[in-house]
């Protein structure tokens, strides 16, 4: 049994919308609060505040006068907020991640309900303190009952709830099927049989719109409610743009699970590459590391293999015929000839082929590969 959430999209009603602001609204104010209140034990006083301590925190913050509009939420979501602190702090203290930052109301919101704080009743999701269900739209039914449901609203005002449940994976037909993939930006991917996938640039199909719906958000006077609309508009572009790219890697990432036992792909360094100022924007439009997690994810559910190799070895660069290591490949040289063996090369479905071939070795020689070149080869996982 594994856990996995089930996104929906819903239309609250207006008390409910005012009901979850003011549920969003506290549990952001409590989560500064007790953030500062850490943050100054942490670098005036040199001491850690756990969980407990912010607990009891947030028990004292409820009974001054001045905030006692706290208890006028569900308990629930200010507990997990809190609980979501010390995971942060963790992560921050074991060297995974940067210090805690504050919340602010122009990001996404989001509350966590754990079994205490929702039911569900005659097909219907009822949170604490609500009186009317939620109006959810059912596109698939849920395994299981959840064992927390999380309310979120995005910087473009559209609601979702994500229920987490449990469900039992089922393994695909085993196929012989092998592939190796490269990854770029003219095509989104090069398969090692020369499929080549193209990739529709979803930034630039909406540039045009995106910097018309900019200039006029730059225009407008500051906390007006002209503002606040034309910031909407700016928001509704980039979730536009957000979508049509998950889909389409939802779509070939599902492919490629479907039809092959074995994906072998580059392990690439995304945040280092996305660095260089000419390529940054079309290297994050591609959506390289989020490919690949998917990828993971749903090969591990229908029991097929992801291999990944190492970042450094000269997939490009390497002849797949002879083995031959060029000195030096620019990026803009997209077809080149070996000169030991003379075969003709396209970069992209020869760096696939090379990567299909060292992940193969991976797999039936271990982590750390012997032989296949300059570099060493090894699995990322």
């Amino acid at each position: 049994m594994t856990k996995r959430a089930y996104k929906y999209r819903f239309y609250p009603t207006p008390e409910q919308a005012d009901r979850l602001a003011r549920t969003f609204g506290c549990m952001r104010f409590v989560y500064n609060s007790v953030l500062r209140w850490r943050t100054d034990a942490f670098f005036k006083e040199q001491q850690r505040v756990g969980y407990t301590q912010a607990s009891a925190r947030l028990t004292a913050i409820k009974k001054l006068p001045e905030t006692a509009f706290l208890n006028e939420v569900s308990s629930v979501p200010l507990q997990q907020c809190l609980r979501h602190q010390q995971a942060a702090f963790k992560n921050f203290f074991e060297g995974r991640a940067k210090y805690p930052a504050f919340k602010s109301k122009k990001h996404r919101q989001s509350a966590e309900f754990t079994r205490s704080a929702f039911r569900y009743r005659d097909g219907k999701r009822f949170l604490a303190k609500c009186d009317e269900p939620l109006a959810i739209r059912w596109n698939r039914p849920l395994p299981c009952d959840p064992s927390t449901v999380t309310v979120s609203k995005d910087s473009a005002g559209r609601y979702f709830v994500s229920c987490l449940c449990e469900f039992e994976p089922e393994a695909l037909p085993v196929t012989p099927k092998m592939i190796g993939i490269d990854l770029g930006l003219k095509d989104l991917f090069v398969t090692s049989e020369g499929e080549r996938t193209g990739n529709p640039r979803h930034m630039a199909q909406y540039a045009a719109r995106l910097a018309l719906a900019q200039r006029r958000l730059s225009r407008k006077k500051l906390s007006s409610k002209n503002r606040l609309k034309a910031r909407l508009k700016v928001a509704r572009i980039h979730a536009k743009i957000s979508d049509c790219r998950m889909d389409r890697l939802h779509k070939l990432s599902r492919r490629l699970i479907n039809e092959n036992q074995v994906v072998c792909v580059e392990s690439l360094a995304v945040k280092n590459m996305i660095r260089n100022p000419k390529l940054s924007k079309a290297i994050a439009d591609a959506g390289w590391g989020e490919f690949v997690r998917q990828l993971e994810y749903k090969g591990g559910w229908a029991g097929r293999q992801v291999v990944q190799i190492d970042r450094w070895y000269p997939s490009s660069k390497r002849c797949a015929c002879c083995g031959h290591i060029l000195e030096r490949l620019p990026l803009d040289v997209r077809r080149w000839s070996c000169p030991e063996c003379g075969s003709e090369h396209d970069r992209d479905v020869n760096a696939a082929i090379n990567v299909k071939a060292v992940g193969l070795a991976v797999l039936a020689l271990g982590e750390n590969v012997s032989g296949m070149g300059q570099v060493p080869v090894s699995s990322a996982r």
